[in-house]
């Protein structure tokens, strides 16, 4: 039996309940703050699910128990989905992150369930549309296949919390690092102020766990708090000093004797690691596994028999024992500190050696240390007489200072503390190896690095330093003279002292070793752009140059990477073409062989930023890298070795640099020549992200005016469903716009339009005009693709395009988008208007007594019918006249001719009076006369054959003929000679020239 289909009652109103469901969902699937592509991707398939529904109220029923069932699926994971993404627009960052695994769990379940519940509603309405029955299938081909992944980077910090928690870690460096992943994660600053308050927020959402009696959960997270709060961004360093002197000064003075229990009966020491045996008894793990290995098999204390395959951690015990050693710990820390300050050198150097054990065993030590206000101390005895006391103590700074701010800030706090390091600096080498390390770690606090510079005569040593034969302390002074070079008066010292002359002196003169010492030295230093300028100009180019035909291969890659830092500034590299240092790069590159091509590797980012360095040159006659076809073939034979992606990357970024050049149509042309479009869309479906992402780009450059026959024998219906999916899943925006420029530029075929169609391309061309309004080459290529969805030959997809509501939005970008944006906007609805005319539903007849009939039906102005943006395309239902006369207005020459060929198609045919009065209304008409003076020629071209159009009319003839003839007069001098012809045929009908005119 086939029921008729329901236009009211429960079902129907579940199913309207479910739209409005959908609707909120897509809404706040813009607003979560963890798994963005993933919500965005259920958001695209239930906003192709909704119109689905809709067209469901109209169909026959054959199954109302499954539609029903159905119905009530979609209402519940619907809701629940609805509930989830509320979920993730407002808890807490972290604790999302926490449960990203869980979101990813439910976003599955939710798109199976769905897609379960739309095969059921195909079953339930057997007389379904071919076309809904074919989106159905391909909606629930989609939602089986999507694959919802909880991102690498979460993966990784949940199992780092996972193993922390179960291994009992409280390293703070570990919290650290735990901090460092998790604020990268959800993209917070790495800031101490921001991560507590994330930290905060986390801890409100364990209490409403509480609240809401989910045990479970709070205790989870209660561990995970527990963990984190080890880090230094979790509480002051005055909240860590309160909390530590509460817990020393409760536990005395004395160091407690361990007790029985903490000894292994074997060893006779205290345990690290205790095991419990099969017989009940505890010993330390390895102690107890070499007596089994030593052939025993019974226990060492009671001689009862063992089961040497049972040996349990007590746990317990493990814990006593730590809290036990760290009570001690305490205890002795705390102890020191006056002796260091009152005992003689024998003392002092004792009470260091054991400070510097205990801080070699732990940060937690290392932070005890701090708390007990030790800096100051060490500092003071810097100045000591004794060498071993001054060494231990630089050991134990650096040790503290390293991977804690609070250390470096509590050392600022110091006076003459940096003053009195750098005076080592002038000490013993193996003392002032020690200071300049200690002082390479301070520099990484900003306060203190520029008190560093400050200090006087402290760059002379730095530089003293940076020649010296110990690789390790050269290494340490050269990378902390870089850091310092960010202030402008250490650059003037450094230059005081020859530091950069000096840097060339040695590469040119000294041993191999040298050399590579010092070119990685150059290759390692981060450089500011001031300073890659300056060590330019000291002449650092030629000698890097000699080094790279060198018989070391280590020398040559050394001075390869030194290169490759210089290199990076577009001043440099541009000088570096002047003097010809791309040709023997490129010679290398090109005589490598396949086994041979570690250089390679650094060669091509050298290439590649060259490349960059051509872009944007202002000067008349350019710099260019390559300009021979064969340099063209050559390098771009290099996307097919196989050996390193990083190569094929480079010099793929290579070629998309030129491609921006001054160069750019002469290596567009030349790559077309060669099979790089086969070669590049080979790379769409490339496993490496960032290799696709390049090849994606390097395509887009090249398809905005390829050979169709070429891009027809390369891209098919596999690389079109590839493409869309990059749409559907990249987090890289660049690619992601430079497929959207892709599929703008492709040929306008018909079975290229509907591939894109099939594989639900329009639906995130829709979503992403009306979602990144601001983004605008997004929008701008995204309007651009649409535009081959809007061709008036083939009314179905202008209609289907029209039901998504993007006509609205179109206007809405008339006023807001970029010009290219706008005028692509406009072709669009240009397209659309030219449908509009016989898409317009005639007005009805009135019948019986007038008195009686219902009030008359108000047609369109210009087409006579009922006109509604969705059915028939109208621009003035749409309101897109004003915008359209607003930007004829614009500077841009291509946004002001697409909006006149919009507004134009309203005076088309039988429809030029009324049209011509709508935009009269609109002040459209001045602005056309005016472009007859245009520079363009085809505004000129337009705005006089609209106006030869217009003028027929007697009305406008004389409201407006006096303004344009001293415009047209013009013409008929200076156009070329059909706009003299139709310039004269328009004075015609303005009275002004006769018909039998010479000009005709």
């Amino acid at each position: 039996m086939v029921v008729d289909v329901l236009t009211s009652g429960p079902t129907s109103e579940a199913i309207s309940q479910i739209i409005d469901t959908i609707a909120e969902f897509v809404t706040y699937a813009g607003d979560v703050l963890v798994k963005k592509d993933s919500f965005k991707e259920l958001a695209a398939y239930l906003d192709r699910i909704a119109p689905i529904l809709k067209e469901l109220r109209k169909e026959k029923v054959s199954d109302y128990e499954t539609f029903n069932r159905a119905i009530e699926i979609l209402d519940r994971e619907t809701k629940d989905a609805r509930k989830l993404v509320q979920e993730c627009s407002k808890k807490s960052k972290v604790y999302l992150l926490m449960n990203s695994r869980t979101i990813i769990e439910r976003l599955k379940s939710h798109t199976s369930e769905i897609s379960r519940a739309l095969d059921l509603l195909h079953l339930a309405a057997s007389d379904l549309s071919s076309g809904i029955a074919e989106e159905i299938r391909k909606i629930c081909e989609n939602m089986n296949t999507a694959e919802f992944k909880a991102a690498i980077a979460e993966e990784e910090i949940l199992d780092k919390i996972e193993s922390g928690i179960l291994e009992k870690n409280v390293d703070r460096s570990y919290a650290n690092n735990l901090m460092v992943l998790i604020a990268e994660a959800v993209g917070i600053a790495n800031e101490r102020s921001t991560m507590k308050k994330e930290l905060e927020e986390f801890k409100g959402e364990i209490e409403n766990a509480r609240l809401r009696k989910d045990l479970a959960e709070a205790i989870q997270m209660d561990q995970i708090i527990a963990l984190l709060e080890r880090a230094d961004a979790a509480s002051s360093p005055k909240d860590k000093e309160l909390k530590y002197f509460a817990k020393r000064r409760s536990l005395g003075s004395q160091p407690l004797e361990p007790l029985k229990s903490f000894v292994c009966p074997i060893t006779r020491d205290v345990m690290v690691d205790p095991v419990e045996t099969s017989s009940g008894q505890t010993f330390e793990k390895s102690a107890i596994e070499k007596w089994f290995a030593d052939g025993n098999k019974k226990c060492p204390l009671t001689l009862i028999p063992l089961d040497t395959s049972i040996l349990r951690p007590n746990k317990t015990l493990k814990q006593s024992i730590e809290e036990w050693k760290n009570r001690n710990t305490m205890i002795t820390i705390g102890s020191m500190r006056e002796k260091i300050l009152s005992g003689d050198d024998e003392e002092i150097l004792q009470c260091l050696q054991n400070l510097k054990g205990l801080c070699e065993q732990s940060d937690q030590h290392r932070e005890w240390v701090i708390l007990e206000k030790y800096i100051p101390v060490l500092i003071q005895i810097l100045a000591s007489k004794n060498r071993d006391v001054r060494n231990n103590a630089l050991v134990i700074l650096c040790m503290l200072a390293r991977d804690s701010e609070d250390a470096k800030e509590r050392i600022a706090n110091v006076d003459d503390a940096i003053e009195a390091i750098v005076h080592s600096l002038g000490r013993r080498s193996g003392e002032r190896k020690l200071a300049v390390a200690l002082l390479l770690e301070l520099s990484k606090y900003d306060l203190l690095r520029e008190r560093i510079g400050n200090v006087q005569g402290c760059i002379l040593l730095l530089v003293t330093m940076s020649s010296s034969d110990d690789n390790q302390a050269a290494r340490d002074a050269t990378e902390l003279l870089e850091k310092l070079s960010y202030s402008d008066q250490n650059v003037i010292q450094m230059a005081k002292t020859n530091y950069f002359k000096h840097l060339l002196q040695r590469l040119y003169t000294g041993p191999d070793d040298v050399k590579k010492t010092m070119a990685t030295t150059l290759a390692e230093m981060e450089l500011s752009d001031q300073n890659k300028e300056s060590l330019f100009e000291s002449g650092i180019l030629a000698p890097l140059l000699l080094l790279v035909n060198h018989s070391d291969v280590q020398v040559r890659t050394a001075a390869l990477k030194a290169l490759r830092n210089v290199s990076s500034l577009k001043k440099n590299g541009l000088e570096m073409i002047r003097q010809g240092a791309a040709r023997p790069l490129l010679d290398i590159l090109y005589r490598q062989s396949f086994p041979s091509s570690s250089l390679w590797e650094h060669i091509a980012p050298i290439i590649m930023q060259l490349a960059a360095s051509t872009i944007s040159q202002d000067v008349e006659t350019p710099v260019l890298l390559i300009e021979s076809e064969e340099d063209v073939f050559s390098l771009f034979s290099l996307i097919n070795y196989t050996g390193s992606d990083d190569v094929r990357q480079y010099t793929i970024q290579t070629f998309y640099a030129l491609c921006q050049s001054p160069s750019a149509s002469y290596i567009r042309t030349k790559l077309r020549e060669c099979p790089a479009v086969q070669a590049l869309v080979k790379l769409f479906e490339n496993e490496n992200q960032n290799l696709r992402a390049s090849a994606i780009k390097l395509f887009s450059c090249l398809a905005e005016s390829c050979d169709e026959a070429i891009i027809l024998e390369n891209v098919n219906e596999k690389c079109i469903k590839t493409l869309v999916s990059i749409l559907k899943s990249s987090s890289d925006e660049e690619e992601v716009v430079s497929v959207m420029r892709i599929i703008c530029y492709l040929p306008e075929i018909p079975q290229i339009t509907q591939w894109l169609l099939d594989a639900g391309a329009l639906s995130i061309i829709y979503n992403y005009i009306r979602d990144d309004l601001q983004k605008s080459k997004l929008v701008e290529n995204s309007v651009g693709a649409l535009r081959r969805f809007t061709v008036p030959e083939n009314l179905e997809w202008q209609r289907i395009v029209a039901e998504t509501g993007i006509i609205a939005v179109l206007v809405q970008l008339l006023e807001s988008g970029t010009a290219l944006t706008k005028q692509r906007a406009a072709l669009s609805l240009t397209q659309f208007s030219r449908n509009s005319n016989v898409l317009s539903r005639p007005l009805s007849k009135r019948k019986g007594f007038w008195c009686f009939s219902p009030p008359v039906e108000l047609g369109c102005p210009v087409h006579l019918g009922i006109c509604t943006i969705r059915s028939s395309f109208c621009l003035l239902e749409a309101n897109a006249v004003g915008p359209l006369t607003r930007t004829l207005g614009e500077s841009d020459p291509g946004a002001c001719e697409a909006s006149l060929d919009a507004l134009l198609t309203l005076i088309e045919g039988e429809r030029l009076q009324r049209g011509s009065r709508v935009l009269a209304d609109a002040n459209a008409i001045p602005i056309i006369i005016r472009f007859l003076g245009s520079p363009s020629p085809g505004l000129q071209e337009k705005s006089l054959q609209a106006l030869e159009r217009i003028f027929r009319i007697v009305e406008f003839k004389q409201m407006y003929g006096g303004s344009a003839q001293m415009a047209l007069v013009d013409l008929t001098q200076r156009g070329n000679s059909s706009m003299k012809s139709l310039a004269a045929k328009v004075l015609a009908h303005l009275n002004v020239l006769h018909d039998q005119s010479s000009y005709f």
